[in-house]
């Protein structure tokens, strides 16, 4: 395992969609171990494909990890099945744009469904910062980050902040 380099905004990889995981192989297996190494050196709660070069739909997350909860996911080919009506507002970090943080209202409930590394299919409910985390990382997924939520005036002085840094 290694960790792999966190791409920065505004690499345009950050706004591409990904593709879809066609087969599970050792490279696949690979990359989601690297991920996951990556992401508690980070340390961060998430990490999805395109933030380290991979424009694939794969996401690897941990929820609990930083209050001794570790529950790591590896998330291929995510969907989400059902999106709850509630909505909650949290502040946001993003290890590509590190030093930022961004109020983001989502729902605060969702059900989704993906392959996992042995090729099983998995449908978890989640709420609370997993939640938000699996949205954020789907997000990812898409070629969407936090700034791209916030209203005009919002997004220019978050990144006016950004460039500051």
């Amino acid at each position: 395992m290694s960790v792999l380099e966190v791409l920065r905004w505004p690499d345009p990889r950050l706004a591409e969609t990904c593709a879809p995981i066609e087969e599970i192989t050792p490279e696949i297996e690979r990359l989601a171990a690297d991920m996951l190494e990556t992401m508690y050196a980070a340390p961060g709660r998430g990490l999805a494909g395109p933030q380290v070069g991979a424009m694939l739909r794969i996401f690897v997350m941990d929820a609990g990890w930083k209050e001794g909860k570790s529950d790591p996911l590896v998330c291929i080919n995510p969907m989400f099945q059902k999106i709850g009506e509630e909505r909650v507002t949290n502040t946001e970090g993003c290890l590509s744009i590190p030093g930022i943080s961004t109020d983001i209202s989502r729902p605060s409930q969702v059900q989704m469904v993906w392959t996992g590394l042995n090729g099983g299919r998995y449908v978890q409910s989640f709420e609370g910062a997993a939640a938000l985390i699996a949205q954020h990382e789907m997000d990812h997924l898409d070629g969407v980050v936090t700034f791209d939520h916030l209203d005009t005036e919002t997004r220019a002085a978050k990144i006016a902040e950004f460039n500051a840094e």
